[in-house]
């Protein structure tokens, strides 16, 4: 139950090290918008690399060949969907979620907070967060595609804040 033997250990440590410096390789060389700001399919790979890298360090039925086999293709796909969604609207607007407005022109927009599962406290606590004492301060609160919450203060005249790219 504690302690198998050396041979376990052993082979958990030198696999480990191999696996984990060829997902650290697979990682670099497809670039820094592989796992950049997370929607969810990048979550759902970021999970999935992290199961086959647990496989690999713990199961003897998987050969390193195998778990690095799984990152590669897990990489590539992703990468792929990447490509494709820079270079597809349908694709993107499958994919990757837009930004929405969640208070804007002194007022929640409660149609959009309920589709979007965001409760008003979430919306005072970014406002909170960002040093403003009153929603009297703020020009919108946008809901990122990556599922952060932005909040923009008003500003005057000269400085007007830009919204756009916000639905």
């Amino acid at each position: 139950m504690f302690f198998n033997d050396w041979e376990t250990i052993g082979r958990t440590i030198l696999i480990g090290v191999f696996a984990y410096a060829g997902l650290v390789l697979f990682i670099r060389v497809s670039g820094k918008r592989t796992l950049s700001k997370m929607d969810a399919f990048d979550l759902v790979v970021t999970v999935a690399l992290g199961s086959t890298l647990a496989t690999i360090l713990l199961s003897k039925d998987v050969s390193l060949a195998e778990g690095l086999s799984a990152f590669f293709i897990l990489i590539v796909l992703q990468y792929f969907l990447a490509f494709l969604s820079v270079r597809s609207g349908i694709v993107r607007s499958l994919i990757k979620s837009e930004p929405a407005f969640l208070y804007r022109d002194d007022r929640y927009l409660y149609d959009v907070m309920k589709r979007k599962r965001v409760l008003k406290v979430e919306i005072l606590q970014a406002a909170r967060s960002n040093g403003i004492s009153s929603m009297g301060q703020v020009e919108a609160v946008v809901l990122e595609a990556d599922g952060s919450i932005s909040v923009i203060q008003k500003t005057d005249k000269a400085g007007e804040s830009t919204l756009a790219n916000v639905k």
